[in-house]
């Protein structure tokens, strides 16, 4: 960018530089997914701040334990109905996650991320300002649940039941490995499995264990996750152009951030886990845009951000004022083609990345 040209004067929020922030705004994601990855943010620029590097081992420790009494019970039962000593074939819980630690499992790039999102979502929902209302006046997912479309009521019922699984989860100091995707969950619970497992080969326990994860695996209901359960109510709604600022805007002052992120993914027709990266990531480049491409206005953005900015001490609250202008001012369309490449296959996306970053240098 030329110094002193009209798209530096405005901040970069012209055609021109719309597609550069949303690349700018992935790649310092990816970059500090790298630093918490090589060692739970040691680098300067990327640390993970205090609370969440306390919530991230809180949580991790939380899926390892759940998932290893899981298998330990069922193998156990396995191995005495075997006359096998199940008792002392196993590892013990201590060297298990030992084990796990120095195999890498911690290093694990796409489980990290999708944990540490969540956990920062967790973060982020808990302090959210709550919206004040009439005093009578009930919150959005209770009228939703009250709805006369039978649909609707039913989805909003199912994301009322998961929103306080989680909730007691939380209070418990657990993670929820439910929330974990189909293949994330299976690589944890296989990886587990065989962190358990003893010293040499012993036949009786592997296939111990191995009927142990396929009981584990088989109980792992993907529809019954809670972003399947808000992209259901939020397609159930189907809301229409006009109707959805004030849902989301409603869903942030109910400290309900999944199901603003599941609003967002469905009418953006985007994979909730990029929607939910962009959505906590404290720059908001691309939150801003994806707000635009929905034909939000000003004040709506601007409820949406002072909100976040209040819950999450890494944002900057006087640039979002000082770039609102020439955020609103974005045309929809525009918004719009420079969040697509986000709409491409996972893998796709991430290979254009990989050979963008090296062609460059």
């Amino acid at each position: 960018m030329a110094p002193g040209s009209d798209d530096e004067a405005a901040g970069g929020w012209t055609p021109f530089g719309l597609a550069a922030r949303v690349a700018a705004a992935e790649s310092r994601v990816q970059a500090e997914l790298d630093a918490a990855v090589a060692d739970a943010g040691l680098s300067d620029g990327y640390r993970l701040e205090e609370r969440t590097r306390l919530a991230l081992g809180e949580s991790l420790r939380s899926m390892f334990a759940t998932v290893e009494a899981a298998i330990r019970r069922h193998a156990t039962r396995l191995l005495a109905d075997r006359a096998a000593p199940g008792g002392t074939a196993l590892r013990s819980s201590e060297e298990a996650t030992a084990r796990l630690i120095r195999a890498g499992l911690l290093r694990e790039r796409a489980l990290l991320a999708d944990v540490i999102a969540r956990v920062r979502e967790d973060l982020i929902a808990e302090t959210l300002p709550v919206a004040v209302t009439g005093p009578d006046e009930p919150s959005l997912l209770v009228r939703l649940a009250a709805a006369p479309d039978a649909l609707v009521a039913r989805a909003a019922l199912a994301l009322l039941a998961a929103d306080s699984r989680r909730r007691d989860a939380r209070d418990r100091g657990e993670m929820q490995v439910d929330d974990l995707s189909g293949e994330l969950h299976r690589r944890l619970v296989w990886h587990v499995a065989a962190a358990l497992r003893g010293d040499g080969a012993d036949p009786v326990v592997d296939r111990a264990l191995s009927e142990a994860v396929v009981r584990c695996l088989s109980a792992h209901d993907d529809h019954e996750r809670g972003d399947s359960t808000a992209l259901r109510l939020a397609a159930a709604i189907d809301p229409r152009p006009a109707e959805i600022s004030s849902l989301l805007v409603e869903a942030i002052g109910d400290r309900r951030l999944g199901f603003f992120i599941a609003l967002l993914a469905q009418t953006l027709s985007l994979p909730i886990e990029q929607v939910r990266t962009l959505t906590i990531d404290p720059v908001g480049d691309r939150l801003w845009l994806a707000l635009r491409a929905l034909g939000l206005d000003r004040t709506a953005i601007a409820r949406i951000g002072l909100a976040l900015a209040d819950a999450d001490p890494r944002r900057d609250v006087q640039a979002f004022a000082q770039q609102i202008e020439m955020i609103v001012r974005i045309p929809v369309e525009q918004a719009a083609a420079a969040l697509a490449p986000l709409a491409l296959p996972a893998e796709y996306h991430a290979a254009i990345r990989t050979v963008d970053r090296w062609t460059i240098r």
